[in-house]
C-alpha cells in the first residue's frame, strides 16, 4: 500500500496526522496478517471442521426442529449416546419404529448375514442411498432402495420376498442383497488387511467396507486404505451420522413417525414413475 500506509512517513500535519498514520499502519499490518496464506488456511480448516460437525449432527438438528428437543414432550437426544453411536460398529438392535415397518424384517435379517455388519449399518445405508425409496433409479443404472450396481445385484440378489421374482425394485430383495454384498466386501477388506495390502495404523474395517460399497473395492485397493477424496469420506460420514437415528440415541415423542433424513443430498437420482 506504499510507504505512507506503513506508518513510517514523516508527518505533514502535526501530531494528529502522525497518530492517524500509525493507526493506519497498524491496521494494514493486521489486514496483511489476516489474509496471509497461513491464516487463510487455518480459517479454511476451521470451516471444514465446523462443516464436519454439522454433517454429524444435521439429522439430529432436523429432528429437533420437527419435534423439539429436551422437555415438553419433544425428542430426547443423549449427546453421549450420539457420539458413541457415530464412533460405533453399527451393531445392536434397531430402535423400535425407526425404520418403515414394511422393511424392518428385511433390515434385521440383512444385519444377521455376518458378524461384521449390523442392522444399524444396513438402515443407515438405506437412508443414505435412497431415503427408503424402493423405486429409486439412479443415473448410473442402480435401482431400488439399496442402490446396488446392477452387476452386484445380479450376483447377490435373490427372491427374498417370495413373490417369484428377483428384482432390485423389490425392497426385500434389494435389502437382503445389500446385506450379502456388504458381508462379501467385509471379508475382502479383512483379507486385504491380513495380507498387508492396506496401509495405516488406524484402519477402520467398517469405514473401508462402506467406502468399497460406495466406490467399489478397487478404489480402496488403489488407495491402500480409505480413498483420500471428499466423496468416499462424505459417504462414510453420512452413513455414520445416521447411526444415532437407528440406535436409540434419539427418542421421538410417543406416537410420532420417524422422519426420513439424509446428511447428504440425493438430488442426482430421480424416482422411477
Amino acid at each position: 500500500m506504499g510507504a505512507g500506509a506503513s506508518g513510517k512517513s514523516q508527518p505533514s500535519g502535526g501530531k494528529g496526522m502522525n497518530t492517524t498514520l500509525v493507526v493506519a499502519g497498524a491496521g494494514a499490518g493486521f489486514m496483511g496478517c489476516l489474509f496471509s496464506p497461513l491464516i487463510i488456511l487455518i480459517l479454511l480448516l476451521g470451516v471444514i471442521v465446523v462443516c464436519a460437525i454439522g454433517v454429524i449432527f444435521w439429522p439430529l438438528v432436523l429432528i429437533c426442529q420437527i419435534f423439539g428437543c429436551g422437555g415438553g414432550g419433544g425428542a430426547t437426544v443423549d449427546n453421549d449416546k450420539v457420539a458413541a453411536a457415530f464412533d460405533g460398529d453399527g451393531k445392536g438392535e434397531i430402535a423400535e419404529g425407526s425404520v418403515p415397518a414394511d422393511y424392518s424384517e428385511y433390515i434385521a435379517d440383512a444385519g444377521k448375514e455376518c458378524d461384521q455388519i449390523g442392522a444399524i449399518v444396513i438402515a443407515a445405508q438405506l437412508q443414505q442411498e435412497s431415503m427408503f425409496n424402493a423405486k429409486l433409479v439412479g443415473p448410473d443404472g442402480a435401482k431400488g432402495i439399496s442402490q446396488l450396481p446392477p452387476d452386484k445385484f445380479e450376483e447377490f440378489g435373490e427372491d427374498d420376498d417370495d413373490n417369484d421374482e428377483t428384482s432390485a425394485l423389490d425392497a426385500g430383495d434389494s435389502i437382503r442383497a445389500q446385506g450379502r454384498y456388504m458381508c462379501s466386501l467385509a471379508d475382502d477388506i479383512d483379507d486385504l488387511i491380513a495380507n498387508n495390502e492396506l496401509k495405516g495404523d488406524d484402519l477402520d474395517r467398517l469405514d473401508l467396507t462402506l467406502a468399497a460399497y460406495d466406490l467399489g473395492l478397487d478404489a480402496v485397493k488403489k488407495a491402500k486404505g480409505l480413498p483420500d477424496n471428499g466423496g468416499a469420506q462424505a459417504y462414510v460420514f453420512g452413513v455414520r451420522t445416521s447411526f444415532a437415528l437407528y440406535s436409540g440415541a434419539v427418542e421421538l415423542p410417543e406416537g410420532s413417525a420417524y422422519p426420513s433424513v439424509s446428511a447428504l443430498p440425493t438430488s442426482t437420482k430421480s424416482p422411477e414413475e
